[in-house]
């Protein structure tokens, strides 16, 4: 674990409380919290967590379609089969992203801990895959300006939750109208091949496109503004 970015994270953390003012100035330069894509293009982002079913199915609709979407994994659910991801980052359209070690509430982890999941799975995923991720999901939605700092330490440009959650949790969710810029989220679970069929029939009826996260949040300006 590196020292140094700990210990940038302890004093980012710290300044935090001590005041209004203090708190004005760890807030400047901090990664955005996004969940929404501001931009006119009809485009939609289509994204999938953790990775620990390697459906085949899910797979060849991902690289049939050429379908462009971030996966934000856990290492340890693609050490088993790597392969696995790097055909669909290879052969597809798909990036991979952090979405830290172990899977915690971020909000809950000191500094250290914090570094421990963030930066180890960027540090991991980057010997699996040949790249450190940029874009980082924290588990279950939880940010707050600790995880931000903590984020921005390891190399963070952007903290991604979702617009909607395509998801099938014990039964088939509701399908939303989607929008130009939503994110959509998706798990890889037994169900991911009609969920991910669910949310591409959604976005088609919609008029929208899957598109690249990153290239979409520096057009929009949303990396330099740092807007939640």
């Amino acid at each position: 674990m590196g020292r140094s970015r700990v210990l940038v994270a302890a004093l980012a953390s710290l300044s935090l409380v001590l005041g209004a003012a203090g708190s004005a100035q760890a807030k400047a330069g901090l990664p955005p919290v996004v969940s929404h894509v501001p931009t006119r293009e009809k485009v939609v982002f289509i994204t999938v967590d953790d990775g620990w079913t390697h459906d085949p199915a899910a797979a060849r609709i991902l690289l049939e379609k050429r379908v462009l979407a971030a996966l934000f994994l856990l290492p340890g659910a693609t050490s088993y089969d790597t392969g696995y991801f790097t055909r669909l980052t290879e052969e597809g359209r798909a990036s991979v992203e952090n979405h830290t070690v172990n899977h915690p509430d971020l909000t809950t982890l000191d500094a250290a801990g914090k570094d421990a999941e963030v930066c180890g799975a960027g540090e991991q995923l980057h010997a699996a895959f040949g790249r450190t991720p940029k874009l980082l999901r924290p588990p279950y939605g939880a940010v707050n300006d600790e995880v931000r700092l903590a984020a921005k330490a390891c190399g963070v440009k952007a903290l991604i939750t979702w617009t909607h959650d395509f998801t099938t949790w014990g039964g088939t969710p509701p399908t939303p109208r989607l929008a130009a810029g939503d994110i959509v989220l998706l798990h890889f679970t037994p169900t991911l091949a009609a969920d991910l069929q669910r949310a591409l029939d959604a976005a088609r009826a919609a008029g929208l496109k899957p598109a690249a996260l990153m290239p979409h949040l520096k057009a929009a300006g949303v990396l330099q503004a740092g807007v939640l």
